[in-house]
């Protein structure tokens, strides 16, 4: 993309004898500009969106679904025994494992869902524009599946299990308590055994 400019040269009498013309190539510094945008709402080593990124994209999707008459689903996702994984294996296994945990997750939902990284072995997932509560179970079981179907790196690599606590609009609340609400349900079904799913219930908040 090329920016021009133009400023007109005058004589001493001010009358115009010519012009400037001057041509700037924009191209390098816009791709600079969307890169950086990039970054600020991607997560840097599975390349997912970030909190920030999520944040957008819950609002959006609730606005159409209260448009719509539909719900959405939230999961949140928190692997089972990682940082044993992590310690025993080192930190660049570990990175692998998430990144490979990243794609896996992708492979699961619609291209009109988001998949996010919050930190560490968290992620979190936004199911759009689903009909029924019970959608959500389902694609919670199709991950549960895919992430315990084979090794995340070899062969030799230890099993990763995950597990999983869902919410979802309008039951559970709104923007900012879908994510709160998911956290118990998620912890509820670590204490039930891991590698498993539970629906936010309103008595789990009390007991935590």
């Amino acid at each position: 993309m090329i920016e021009d400019s133009a400023a007109p040269i005058h004589d001493r009498s001010g009358l115009t004898t010519g012009a400037v013309i001057v041509f700037h190539d924009v191209s390098m510094s816009k791709s600079i500009t969307e890169e950086m945008a990039r970054l600020a709402q991607h997560d840097g080593l599975t390349d997912l969106p970030n909190r920030i990124l999520l944040a957008d994209r819950l609002s959006q999707a609730i606005a159409r679904a209260r448009r719509n008459t539909t719900r959405v689903g939230l999961m949140y996702l928190d692997l089972d025994g990682f940082k044993q994984i992590n310690d025993s294996l080192g930190h660049s296994a570990g990175d692998k494992i998430l990144q490979s945990v990243a794609r896996r997750l992708r492979g699961c939902v619609r291209n009109s869902d988001t998949v996010c990284r919050q930190g560490g072995d968290e992620f979190v997932v936004l199911l759009q524009e689903i009909s029924h509560a019970a959608d959500a179970g389902i694609t919670a079981r199709k991950i549960l599946t895919a992430l315990s179907s084979s090794p995340l790196l070899d062969d030799a690599s230890p099993q990763i299990s995950v597990s999983v606590g869902l919410s979802t609009y309008p039951e559970d609340g709104d923007a900012e308590t879908l994510i709160h609400n998911a956290d118990p349900a998620m912890y509820k079904a670590k204490e039930e055994g891991r590698n498993g799913y539970r629906y936010y219930q309103k008595e789990m908040n009390a007991l935590a």
